[in-house]
């Protein structure tokens, strides 16, 4: 049992880091979400029940312009398909006490942070130490989006347009590093930026709804990635 509660408190341990991250990436989804006329717990009720930051900007942009639910829901697993890999490779690296119904339950906690730590972690992954790394990321991702709503509903429309670009700078800056050392990822992120203006500005492809639009460019700038850089066998990509 000591074993058990150690395990437990190691996985809250690791997990401050990242909900301290959380809480000000979150923050500006909570403006973001005001911004685009939610309410304050409509944007704190999308942040508890998901915890995918690209995916909740996506969701909330096409609810807001009243896309279908066929394109939010495609738009969905188009977006957060990759944690269906890294749910696959960190099932590697657990215990045998993480059966089936536990990895259906714990894979909500699923995140590229989370992922990061656990799939790293030297001895089996446990429920009880992956149960503690979710749990303080997922109430700093949620308060977060509380404290950032609040702040976007009280404060006037030229401040909130402005601070809600700063959601898109943490997607930027997500790429940009990369980018800087790694010309195919270059390549990919100015392939998709091109498509993305497209669909924005060219007179049909414009008609486009915005959340297939993001399918669109998501799926051609891969597909083009992976045509023109193929990964060999010993896992790099071809000159």
């Amino acid at each position: 049992m000591e074993h058990r509660r150690s395990e437990w408190r190691e996985g809250l341990r690791h997990g401050i880091p990242i909900a301290c991250g959380y809480f000000f990436v979150s923050f500006t989804f909570g403006i973001y979400g005001v911004s685009l006329g939610f309410r304050w717990w409509e944007c704190v009720l999308v942040s508890m029940t998901n915890l995918t930051s690209a995916g909740q900007v996506s969701g909330v942009g096409i609810i807001a312009e009243g896309g279908t639910l066929i394109e939010l829901a495609v738009s969905q697993i188009v977006i957060n398909l990759r944690y269906s890999l890294m749910g696959i490779s960190l099932s590697q690296n657990t215990d045998e006490d993480f059966t089936g119904g536990k990895r259906a339950i714990l894979a909500f906690g699923l995140t590229d942070e989370i992922y990061g730590v656990a799939a790293n972690r030297t001895t089996p992954v446990s429920t009880r130490y992956y149960l503690g790394l979710m749990t303080l990321p997922y109430f700093g991702w949620a308060a977060g989006t509380l404290f950032g709503a609040l702040f976007g509903s009280f404060v006037s429309e030229t401040v909130t347009s402005i601070m809600t670009l700063a959601i898109y700078g943490m997607f930027i800056a997500i790429v940009v590093p990369k980018a800087k050392t790694d010309r195919k990822v270059l390549a990919v992120a100015l392939l998709a930026a091109a498509i993305s203006v497209l669909c924005y500005s060219a007179p049909v492809l414009s008609k486009i709804p915005k959340g297939f639009s993001v399918i669109v460019c998501a799926v051609i700038a891969a597909a083009a990635g992976a045509w023109l850089f193929p990964v060999t066998g010993g896992g790099d990509a071809d000159e």
